[in-house]
């Protein structure tokens, strides 16, 4: 996933404070936070304290008819009104897209959003529902969302791994949210691991995504069995290689399947490295790993572990706590409010 600049437009800044850090006393004006993602599309109206109130949702793929502007639209409106009924009103609207944002546009590549890519969603939402609208790239709110809310609660630093269908990432130093020159802050999904590694989609090769990431798992296990009709791997997707996904590969390497395996401990190893990487060159004292392959990886920790420390200074590795966390859609939902409070308390508002 590519990083983003804030939605709000005006001011261009690569590097916004959350003046008082995130235990700060703030009001309880309820917020809508949406999530624009690969399965669904998700809106939620969530306290300042991170509870979610109510949420709507619907899947990705059949929103393509109406368009994923009109889609995220209907959510929050939906929202709005059960949030009316309750003599709530909206203080603000924060979106994660998966792509980079500027002044409130997507840009290219938008992930499962194409058709938003050069949309002005934040002033589209802002002129429909007359409150402040703040876009930005989906893991940026994730790592706002952990946080404030979650597992990096208190901390002053910190870094967000997503490995989902892609890999995505966030940074908060210093209580800041890094986004980069051009947005691109935390793409580490797309640096390299293995200089002379396969072609990755972004265009580079040999990147994380292409090791760690669901697609990159599921991808990497299909090439492996090509040609091999015997495999284990292969029978239990049905014969057909289209079918192994990142969730099979897991599964069948935990019952000892060869070729899962070894994709499997590639993933690990590529992950550790990356860690170091990580706990090396920005020394933050939580790292979170969360996304739609965190769950099978919490299994394998102390592996993944192990390749970090092969990589990592000791004592380094040894401050920052590295957590491993399934991924929630009710907390990137949370962290597109988060981003909303962020923008706010670095605007004075």
């Amino acid at each position: 996933m590519l990083g983003a600049t804030r939605g709000n437009p005006g001011r261009p800044s690569t590097v916004r404070p959350l003046i008082g850090g995130p235990d700060m006393a703030v009001d309880h004006s309820v917020l809508i936070g949406v999530d624009v993602g690969g399965t669904t599309i998700a809106a939620g109206a969530v306290t300042a304290d991170g509870e979610v109130l109510h949420d709507e949702n619907v899947l990705t793929h059949d929103a393509a008819a109406a368009g994923t502007l009109v889609t995220i639209e209907r959510l929050v409106q939906r929202v709005s009104g059960a949030l009316a009924a309750r003599g709530l009103t909206i203080a603000g609207i924060g979106v994660g897209v998966p792509g980079p944002v500027d002044a409130g546009v997507v840009g290219a590549p938008a992930p499962h959003a194409a058709d938003l890519v050069g949309q002005p969603l934040g002033p589209r939402l802002a002129a429909h529902f007359g409150v402040p609208v703040f876009v930005d790239n989906d893991v940026n709110a994730l790592a706002l969302a952990e946080w404030r809310f979650g597992a990096g609660r208190g901390a002053r630093s910190l870094v967000v791994l997503a490995p989902g269908t892609g890999f995505g990432a966030g940074i908060i130093l210093d209580g800041r949210l890094v986004r980069g020159v051009a947005g691109f802050g935390g793409e580490f999904g797309h640096t390299p691991v293995k200089f002379d590694g396969p072609p990755c989609w972004c265009g580079g090769r040999g990147c994380l995504a292409v090791y760690a990431s669901g697609r990159g798992i599921a991808e990497a296990a299909r090439a492996r069995v090509a040609g091999h009709a015997e495999s284990t791997l292969l029978l239990a997707a049905g014969g057909v290689a289209q079918r192994i996904t990142a969730e099979l590969v897991f599964r069948a390497a935990a019952e000892g399947e060869l070729v899962a395996a070894a994709v499997v401990d590639e993933a690990c190893r590529a992950l550790g490295a990356m860690l170091a990487t990580i706990v090396n060159g920005l020394n933050p004292e939580v790292v979170v790993v969360t996304g739609g392959v965190a769950g099978s990886l919490a299994a394998l920790e102390k592996q993944i572990l192990a390749a970090a420390a092969e990589h990592a200074f000791a004592r380094a590795l040894a401050a920052t706590r590295i957590t491993i966390v399934p991924g929630d859609k009710r907390l990137t939902m949370r962290g597109a409010a988060a981003l909303v409070l962020y923008e706010r308390a670095a605007h004075g508002g």
